[in-house]
């Protein structure tokens, strides 16, 4: 997993890979995540990565660590704008379908 680290005008500060998977998984923990973007000053990230398998449709992994990784930035103050999973050309967005209430 990756993130982009956005100022307040969310304009990129900086990009962070938080993990490289296996073929199937990808250890990703909030503390690993947030570093980055606390040291950055970071005001909010993006998080996105890619499914080798091609479908991008999100694991119930996947759905999990978003939604933690989502309440942990509202305790650090760095909000999680959109978790992006792309692959074979196409991409899911959380934001998209509405699964991060904003704020």
């Amino acid at each position: 997993m990756s993130i982009l680290m956005l100022d307040q005008k969310n304009q990129v500060i900086g990009i962070h890979t938080v993990s490289v998977g296996s073929l199937t998984a990808s250890i990703v923990h909030p503390r690993e995540t947030f570093k980055a973007a606390i040291l950055a000053n970071a005001a909010a990230i993006i998080c996105g990565h890619q499914h080798l398998s091609g479908d991008p449709q999100p694991s119930r992994e996947d759905r999990a660590i978003t939604i933690r990784l989502h309440q942990a930035g509202k305790v650090l103050g760095v909000e999680v704008l959109d978790h992006i999973i792309v692959g074979d050309g196409r991409y899911f967005s959380f934001a998209d379908e509405g699964l991060l209430e904003r704020g």
